[in-house]
Parts: structure tokens; C-alpha cells; sequence
């Protein structure tokens, strides 16, 4: 194992109470969104039909000091870099989504002005008000300092191969923002089989999902248009470097016969030159052995995924990995301090 090695964990879900009152809502209204069942089961006990709500996920979500900070000081994480949980503020009206994002990001800043060795944080947007987005990133990267951002995938069912989200990626690539691209449930054009058997949110649709997005985003040539926009997904890259052969192979045969626009690097060097990802969810060592072998240890980046995964297998895990030193200060805290522009020790 070599020496301890400082621990950030960098998928690890938080949230409010004006954010999770408008999320009951949505839970009692007529919306048929996908993700209505895991919002249900989380914000809505009394109406749950999921069984969720048992696992009493929301009291972890909007706990700091109580039990967060105690279970990080007896597993050994150092820090958590806070993530307003998903759908975040996507599933609200442009106004809502806005003010509700401001809000959140003020009360992440004061969570990380006071435990400043044990918290960072991504700043949330409203996706469906663009120009207002590109406010609140430069707002937070200025004003909070907070240490980048994050978006749950699609917004009433638009992708971010769409132009009429650019002022978002000028705004984060000017402050150098990472964009975190974490999972909601598919949208009602994808959704269709894979709402039975559970299949619906993290089990599978959740990676389709996200997946989805980033290939739209390479082959549409955002990364053309925005060379140095960094975005970072989760869950061992929602299976993308498992399957980059065949998607940049076949990618390239649809250039040729004009099936996809040209684009001026390949699908497999977007992704190792715009993407990272993290480990959040998926505690399989022969993964995460693949992942550095073949998109390169700079390249990925621990995360628990907490409450929603518990901490301690997490850690174990990170600990038991075999590796050399330098790949395990990278995995544990190198690339996060790097990517997310946290202070090294």
C-alpha cells in the first residue's frame, strides 16, 4: 500500500431544504419525468413507492456535522467535494432553477469558508437559462471561489451538443471550471425500456444517460468550438472507456460516409484530452486497473458517491488497490487537487 495518503472524495452528494421542499413538490405533481420514482422515494415519504425512502437518504444529503464529518474522521477521508444532488435544480422552472441555484451555491461557499480542510464544492446552474448560467459560473468561481461546477446531464430532454448552451462552456472555460456532469434519469425520448426492473436510475440508465450526452458533445464538436473546456463524469466514465474502441472506430466510419460531421480530433482523443473521471459507485478493481491502464491514471479520480454509497467500502477499497505510490497520490488526491483547484497540503 505504501504510506497514507491524503483522501478527497469527489462525487459526494449534498443538499438544502428550499432545494428538496421544491423537489416534493415535483414528487406530488403531474410530471412524468423518469425521474419522479427516485425523487418520490427520497422527498416524498409519505407517497413513496420505491422503498427509497427507507434507506433515509435526504437526512444524509442535508447533514454536514452530525454524521458526514464523524463517519469522514473515522474512515480517514480528508475531504468531500460537495455536489448539490440530482436532478439539482433541472427539473424546476427557469426562475426557480435560477434563484434556488444561487441559494445553494451561497450556502456551499459558507460550508467550505468553514471547514476549509474538509470541504470544496461545485457550483450548480439552471441549464434552461443559459445567459443567466454564465452569471451564476462567473458569480461562483469569482466571488464564492467555489472549485468548479456540476449539472445533471439533460435538461428538459436537450443535450449539450446544443449551441444554446455555449454561453455556459465560454463562461467555465474562461475560469478554467471543470464541469462535472453527473446522472439524472433519462429523458422521455430515451427512457422507454429501461424504466422496468429497477433498470431506471443507477443500475443502467443512469450511464446511458450520461453516455449519451458525452458522446453527442464529442461527435457534435463542442470540444472543436471549446478546446479547453474540462468536463468530468462519474461512475468510472459511465462506461465510455469501456467501450472507446468501437465508439471511435465507428464514429470515424460515420465521418466518411457523411453520417456525422467531421470534427477535427477523434472520439478518443476528446475524451482523453476534455473528460476525467471517477471511481463514485463502481468499487471493482479490475475497473479501475483497465481505467488507468487505458485512458491513463491522470486521467481518473476516487470518489465514494456518499450517502448514496456508504464510505467505509469505499475507502477499503482505495486502500486494498494494488498500485504504485504515484498512481495512488493521483487516484486519491493529485488529480482532484488539480482538476478541481484544491489546495495540496
Amino acid at each position: 500500500m505504501g504510506s497514507k495518503c491524503r483522501l478527497i472524495a469527489c462525487e459526494e452528494a449534498w443538499s438544502i431544504p428550499e432545494v428538496a421542499e421544491e423537489l416534493r413538490k415535483v414528487a406530488r405533481g403531474p410530471s412524468q419525468s423518469s425521474d419522479k420514482l427516485l425523487v418520490g422515494g427520497i422527498y416524498d415519504a409519505d407517497h413513496d413507492t420505491t422503498g427509497y425512502g427507507k434507506m433515509n437518504f435526504l437526512e444524509g444529503l442535508k447533514d454536514i456535522e452530525n454524521q458526514r464529518l464523524p463517519q469522514m474522521d473515522e474512515y480517514g477521508v480528508d475531504m468531500h467535494l460537495l455536489t448539490l444532488t440530482a436532478p439539482g435544480v433541472q427539473m424546476f422552472d427557469a426562475d426557480t432553477a435560477t434563484e434556488l441555484a444561487a441559494l445553494s451555491n451561497d450556502r456551499m461557499a459558507e460550508i467550505c469558508r468553514k471547514y476549509p480542510s474538509r470541504f470544496a464544492g461545485l457550483a450548480s446552474f439552471a441549464p434552461h437559462s443559459p445567459k443567466r448560467a454564465a452569471k451564476e459560473v462567473e458569480r461562483a468561481m469569482t466571488e464564492l471561489n467555489l472549485n468548479g461546477l456540476v449539472v445533471n446531464s439533460h435538461t428538459n430532454g436537450e443535450y449539450f451538443d446544443d449551441p444554446k448552451f455555449w454561453p455556459i462552456f465560454e463562461a467555465a472555460e474562461a475560469h478554467n471550471a471543470t464541469i462535472y456532469i453527473h446522472p439524472r434519469g433519462p429523458s422521455d425520448t430515451l427512457k422507454g425500456p429501461l424504466m422496468d426492473y429497477a433498470m431506471d436510475s443507477a443500475m443502467w440508465a443512469y450511464g446511458v444517460e450520461v453516455g449519451t450526452n458525452m458522446l453527442r458533445m464529442m461527435a457534435g464538436g463542442v470540444f472543436d468550438h471549446f478546446p479547453n473546456l474540462k468536463i468530468c463524469v462519474g461512475h468510472m466514465g459511465e462506461m465510455v472507456p469501456f467501450f472507446i474502441w468501437r465508439i471511435n472506430f465507428m464514429n470515424s466510419r460515420a465521418q466518411e460516409v457523411g453520417r456525422a460531421p467531421k470534427t477535427k480530433r477523434s472520439m478518443e482523443e476528446y475524451f482523453k484530452d476534455n473528460f476525467v473521471f471517477t471511481t463514485s459507485g463502481v468499487e471493482d478493481p479490475l475497473a479501475l486497473r483497465y481505467a488507468i491502464d487505458r485512458m491513463g491514471v491522470e486521467n481518473v479520480i476516487w470518489a465514494i458517491d456518499y450517502p448514496y454509497q456508504p464510505m467505509k467500502p469505499a475507502v477499503d477499497f482505495i486502500n486494498d488497490f494494488e498500485c504504485t505510490d504515484d498512481e495512488r497520490h493521483a487516484l486519491c488526491h493529485g488529480n482532484a487537487e488539480r482538476v478541481f483547484h484544491i489546495n495540496p497540503e
